[in-house]
């Protein structure tokens, strides 16, 4: 089985299905000749032409359009946004049009669009190229929101996106495109959307978490094993929206404790829709509050992105205060 790092794996996953559906087709800036600015379609056009892999003018608004357009004629279109903090300008476009077309219609037409796009931080790249926006999408009925942990999901979750007949903002870690390599296998999987994965088992505490920040809380577990006697209980959702509240449930059930770890900023975060969720509907299975670990209510810093972005050290205040109270 190869072993790949996130971009190999996208750049495989859309391989693979362009091969295996006809409709599928790649826009974007610079995704032909260039391979994309991390070069996650670096190739394709080789393989499939300039009909199919698809080099667009620097207009987000029109790459997202243009594929909306794509997508109510038959085709699925995978439109790459360069980094997601260019995305605002497309954002009528996906949530009054690629949103709700399903909706409006009454069913009569659907939107089988792929966005996907770089994000987070932790690259340097400072507030313009480092943001975490995931909320919005999240807020906006008729969307899935994805985002990756690591290379082996990333080729499923993107297969099961592309062949979805909604629209998905498919979100990609750009602080993990090569530091994490996983066996990849080379034959046809997906995976479902909507479904967490268990990283690590623990009875004490659970952390709930998404994207780069599960292998920073994956690297605390044996510190806070060591000096709190914590053993702590891994999820990574995987799927944001909707994220899957049986998995919570079930683990709350066994450590009565939850800490959630996202980079985003905190106010409006999916840690407190999360937080919301379990407060309202299982409460009777809390020890002690909810906390999150998250980015700041700032833009993102260039100079001192380490102190802005959730770490080791946060996460064990976190788990000491939940533990102690």
């Amino acid at each position: 089985m190869p072993v790949m790092n996130m971009v190999q794996a996208l750049n495989t996953a859309l391989r693979e299905e362009m091969e295996r559906d006809d409709s599928v087709v790649v826009l974007g800036e610079d995704v032909g000749r260039r391979g994309g600015v991390f070069l996650v379609t670096e190739g394709l056009i080789d393989i499939f032409g300039e009909e199919r892999v698809i080099d667009t003018p620097l207009t987000e608004l029109g790459i997202v359009g243009f594929a909306i357009g794509m997508a109510l004629n038959g085709l699925r279109p995978v439109a790459e946004i360069q980094f997601i903090d260019f995305v605002y300008e497309a954002f009528d476009q996906i949530v009054s049009n690629a949103a709700k077309i399903r909706f409006r219609t009454g069913g009569m037409y659907n939107v089988p669009l792929v966005i996907r796009s770089p994000c987070c931080g932790g690259i340097k790249g400072g507030m313009h190229h480092s943001q975490s926006p995931e909320s919005y999408f999240i807020h906006t009925a008729g969307l899935y929101t994805v985002m990756p942990s690591g290379p082996y999901d990333a080729k499923g979750l993107l297969k099961s996106s592309i062949r979805l007949d909604d629209p998905v903002i498919f979100l990609e870690p750009k602080s993990i495109y090569r530091t994490v390599k996983e066996e990849v296998p080379e034959e046809d999987y997906t995976i479902e959307l909507g479904k967490a994965k268990k990283v690590l088992e623990g009875g004490d505490v659970t952390v709930v978490t998404w994207g780069a920040m599960v292998h920073m809380v994956k690297s605390a577990a044996g510190l806070l094993k060591d000096k709190l006697g914590a053993e702590i209980e891994v999820i990574d959702l995987r799927t944001l929206f909707p994220f899957d509240k049986d998995m919570i449930v079930e683990s709350l059930e066994k450590t009565g404790r939850l800490v959630v770890v996202h980079e985003a900023p905190k106010t409006l975060g999916l840690g407190a829709e999360i937080a919301a969720f379990i407060a309202e509907h299982h409460p009777e299975l809390l020890y002690g509050p909810i906390i999150r670990v998250t980015g700041y209510d700032t833009p993102f810093p260039l100079a001192h992105e380490k102190l802005y972005m959730p770490n080791i050290a946060r996460l064990y205040l976190a788990v000491k205060k939940v533990l102690e109270y």
